[in-house]
C-alpha cells in the first residue's frame, strides 16, 4: 500500500527544512503530485545541495529562509499560508555537531518543534494533519540487541539523542494540551538511518564515500562494526505521507509515535554498506583510529506498527537501496542532468506515470 496522489493535488502544505537532503527530496515529491507547497528552513546546509540541483526555491509557492527557532518570523510565514498538512523536518541533525554545539542542538531541535506546533495552534486552526519528524535515536540505547518499539523508553546518552527525546515529549504534551479537541491530529515519525542522492552532509557515511570517489580520495571510517538501519529516503517519506493522509481521514486514531525503518536483516553494519556501495562508487577504505565521541553501535526499529494500522513497509531491501543511492552519486560524477534523474526516481518508486 501506498500514497494516494490524488489526495496531494492543491493541498497547501508547509515544510520546515526543505533545504535539506530528506526535505528537498519531500518538496520535490508533493510538487510532483500538484501540492501547493511552502519551504521553512535555513539556507541550504551544504555546498553542493539537493535544494539547489533541484531549483526548488523558484518553483516552491513560497521559499521563507528563516530559523524555526525566530518565533515572529515562524508565527507569520504558518499565518499566511494557512496549511491544510505540515512537516515538521527543520532540526540540527548530527550527532557529532551535537557534542560541539549542544545548546543549538537542543533549541533548534526541541524549542523549534515548540515553535512550530505553537504556530500552528495559534494560527494555522484549518491544519488536520501535523508530521513531527524526529530520529531512531530519540529512544534510550542501552545496547539490549533488540529493535526498539514505539513504546520503548525515551532518552539519549549525547545531545543530539537527547534533544530528539526532548521533541517527542513536547510533541506528546502539545497534542494533549492543545490538539485533542480540534481538528488538529498530531504524529510523530522515527526513521532509520536514511540514504539516497544529493545527500553531501558532514559525517555521514554516504556522502562521505561519494565525496572520496569524486576526489579519488580513501575514505576514512570511524566505525566499521556500527550496525545502523538503512533506508532509502523514499522509503520512510512514503510513510510520512500515508501518514498525514490518515490524520486527515480519521483524525486522533493515528496519533502518537511510528517507526518507519527497513527490516530488521537490513540492519547491518558498515563495512557491510560500504561492500556493496563499491558495486557502483569505486573508492578505497581507511580506518580512523583515533579516540572518537560515543554513538550506539546497534540501532534497528521495529515496524510492526506501521504494517498491521498504516498499511506500510519496505519497498526496497539494502541492495536495492545502495544501488538508487549510488547511481545517484555515479551520476553527478558524470555530470547528467540530477534533477530529471531525481524525478525519474520518485515516479519508479511510486509508479507514476
Amino acid at each position: 500500500m501506498g500514497i494516494t496522489p490524488s489526495f496531494w493535488q492543491g493541498k497547501k502544505v508547509f515544510v520546515t527544512g526543505h533545504t535539506g537532503f530528506k526535505g528537498s527530496w519531500l518538496a520535490e515529491i508533493l510538487l510532483m503530485l500538484g501540492a501547493e507547497v511552502t519551504g521553512y528552513a535555513l539556507a541550504p546546509p551544504t555546498n553542493p545541495s539537493h535544494f539547489e540541483v533541484l531549483g526548488l526555491a523558484t518553483r516552491l509557492a513560497k521559499h521563507h529562509e528563516a530559523d524555526v527557532r525566530d518565533r515572529a518570523t515562524l508565527n507569520a510565514a504558518v499565518a499566511a499560508a494557512q496549511p491544510d498538512i505540515v512537516f515538521h523536518l527543520a532540526a540540527q541533525p548530527l550527532v557529532r555537531r551535537s557534542y560541539a554545539e549542544p545548546i543549538e542542538t537542543f533549541e533548534t531541535n526541541i524549542m523549534g518543534t515548540v515553535g512550530i506546533l505553537d504556530a500552528v495552534r495559534l494560527h494555522a486552526p484549518g491544519c488536520r494533519a501535523f508530521v513531527s519528524i524526529t530520529s531512531d535515536k530519540c529512544y534510550l540505547n542501552e545496547d539490549h540487541g533488540r529493535p526498539f518499539a514505539e513504546n520503548d523508553r525515551l532518552g539519549g546518552q549525547d545531545p543530539y539523542s537527547a534533544s530528539k527525546a526532548g521533541a517527542e515529549v513536547a510533541i506528546e504534551a502539545y497534542e494533549y494540551s492543545y490538539f485533542q479537541h480540534t481538528q488538529t491530529a498530531v504524529a510523530s515519525v522515527r526513521a532509520g538511518n536514511v540514504i539516497g542522492g544529493g545527500d553531501w552532509a558532514a559525517d555521514r557515511l554516504i556522502p562521505d564515500v561519494a565525496r572520496a570517489a569524486q576526489d579519488k580520495k580513501p575514505v576514512v571510517i570511524r566505525s566499521p562494526k556500527a550496525t545502523r538501519p538503512w533506508q532509502h529516503v523514499l522509503e520512510p517519506l512514503r510513510g510520512y505521507m500515508m501518514m498525514a493522509e490518515k490524520l486527515w481521514a480519521e483524525g486522533r486514531a493515528f496519533r502518537g509515535g511510528w517507526n518507519f525503518g527497513p527490516y530488521v536483516a537490513d540492519a547491518q553494519p558498515v563495512s557491510v554498506v560500504l561492500t556493496e556501495l563499491q558495486r557502483t562508487l569505486p573508492f578505497e577504505l581507511q580506518i580512523d583510529t583515533a579516540p572518537q565521541p560515543h554513538e550506539a553501535l546497534l540501532l534497528s526499529l521495529d515496524i510492526h506498527k506501521a504494517e498491521q494500522r498504516l498499511g506500510w513497509r519496505p519497498q526496497l531491501r539494502l541492495a536495492g537501496a545502495l544501488d538508487l543511492t549510488g547511481s545517484w552519486y555515479q551520476a553527478w560524477n558524470e555530470g547528467a542532468d540530477l534533477h530529471a534523474l531525481t524525478q525519474k526516481q520518485i515516479r519508479d518508486y511510486f509508479g507514476l506515470s
